[in-house]
């Protein structure tokens, strides 16, 4: 069963909702992921001085990491597939990025979407985040060669 027109819907409306204050969900994805993976600060540059609300890179990434998981929504919904750009992988590759980091990233976005979307969230929704997430991941490893 591909990935239905209900789960887009989902996934684009919650992203309506992260949307709605980017400078605080990004600060709980960044921090959600450093309390897990504290190693991670080192992969990302604008990181260098922990979690800062006020600098634009820090926000900027968040955004694009959740505008690509919802892109991906789209993708599956359109495609049944995935395809991510080769510098994304290239990226990805170069610093290293394991198959553990994306699961701490995973986590991180989930967690992200449900404070965004309060008593919204569902089994359904996390589902369907999670499906558009792990197929960008699967892109990107596939992009890394």
């Amino acid at each position: 069963m591909g990935f239905t027109e209900k789960q887009e819907a989902l996934v684009n409306s919650s992203w309506e909702a992260f949307k709605t204050n980017i400078p605080k969900h990004s600060v709980l994805f960044y921090t959600s992921i450093l309390e897990k993976a504290p190693a991670a600060q080192n992969l990302f540059s604008f990181l260098a001085n922990g979690v800062d609300p006020n600098n634009p890179n820090l926000t900027a990434h968040a955004e694009k990491l959740f505008a690509l998981t919802r892109d991906s929504a789209g993708q599956l919904r359109a495609k049944g597939v995935v395809v991510a750009d080769a510098a994304l992988g290239a990226v990805h590759a170069q610093k290293g990025v394991t198959d553990p980091q994306f699961a701490v990233v995973k986590e991180a976005l989930l967690k992200t979407i449900k404070e965004a979307v309060g008593d919204k969230w569902s089994d359904e929704l996390s589902n369907a985040w999670e499906t558009a997430y792990d197929a960008l991941a699967i892109a990107i490893k596939k992009a890394f060669a």
